[in-house]
């Protein structure tokens, strides 16, 4: 047993001087982590697909494995239409709303929190396997100065998509419309220098390689940089010139096309931009705000039929808005 032991500690990878994992708060993933071991708390979010439809049936796994809560729910709807660009419209280059957000006149500050819209695509296979179904929330995170955080999670009702349910601004929101709460928490104080908790940068060199830090999985090409924009947006609502740099950004992603004006699903008019992952049968739209710049939302979608897991080409896989 001792020559075991002391196996284990030689494969132990972490030096017991360093100081990144000393005793301390846990911060608010392993916070989230610790509560579903606890208490079954359904996870909040899926990292976007990453499998295109042909390797996740040679899985043999459940891709998105999200359901609804128990073996006997009745799945809530069926997954929302992509957005459409509108027809004549004019596509807007990015290196120009990046010049607009580099031009704008507001001063408005960084904010650590989110409120977000997300629609996440269910899939299951084999026998008695489920249509696929969305499961849309609306997420409200705010930050005190203390360090602490609230987070308002809620099921929003599937029959009015993108309808906002979380209205009270108040730092510990209360108002919900229309909307079930799935779980209304308050985590003590904690810090992180590491993105994306760090505040972000407001230079674009800086901002992208703040990016590059929370996507380690690959190099940054433009899938890691959407799924890095993505966990950013879920952490901070930027300033205006934390906007600008993302924007400046984004405007040097490879392969990122204008394809023109769309109206998201919170009725909010943007522009889109179009990343073909052909490599996972997939299209990721990101919708911004033409005139500040902002982000308002990332739509995917698959691009190749699956049957065996009842997804047909154009469905959304998921869908994430972001509020101010």
């Amino acid at each position: 047993m001792a020559d075991e032991l002391e196996l284990l500690r030689r494969a132990n990878p972490v030096s017991p001087g360093d100081p990144r994992f000393h005793d301390r708060p846990l911060d608010q993933h392993a916070e989230r982590r610790l509560s579903h071991l606890l208490y079954g708390e359904r996870p909040r979010r899926l990292r976007r697909w990453v499998c295109s439809v042909g390797t996740a049936a040679a899985a043999g796994a459940v891709v998105l494995a999200l359901t609804l809560s128990g073996p006997t729910t009745t799945p809530a709807v069926a997954a929302p239409r992509p957005l459409l660009i509108e027809a004549g419209s004019t596509a807007v280059p990015l290196d120009r709303l990046a010049d607009r957000a580099d031009a704008s006149d507001s001063a408005l500050p960084p904010r650590q929190g989110t409120h977000v819209q997300t629609w996440s695509l269910s899939m299951t296979s084999g026998p008695g396997a489920r249509p696929p179904v969305t499961l849309p929330e609306e997420r409200v995170v705010r930050w005190k100065a203390d360090g602490s955080h609230t987070e308002l999670v809620v099921a929003t009702d599937p029959r009015h998509p993108g309808k906002p349910v979380i209205t009270d601004a108040d730092p510990v929101p209360r108002t919900v419309e229309d909307g079930h709460v799935l779980s209304r928490l308050t985590y003590p104080p904690s810090w992180s220098d590491a993105p994306p908790r760090a505040r972000p940068p407001h230079d674009a060199r800086r901002l992208r390689a703040y990016l590059a830090e929370i996507d380690r999985t690959g190099p940054l090409d433009t899938p890691h940089l959407l799924d890095a924009v993505s966990q950013l947006l879920d952490n901070w609502t930027l300033g205006t010139r934390e906007t600008a740099a993302l924007a400046r950004v984004l405007a040097d992603a490879k392969g990122l096309r204008p394809a023109g004006a769309v109206t998201d699903r919170l009725g909010r008019h943007g522009q889109a931009y179009v990343y073909d992952d052909t490599g996972r049968s997939g299209r990721r739209m990101l919708i911004l705000d033409p005139a500040t710049g902002a982000v308002l939302g990332l739509e995917d979608t698959v691009t190749k039929a699956a049957p065996e897991y009842g997804v047909k080409a154009g469905d959304v896989m998921s869908y994430r808005a972001w509020m101010r």
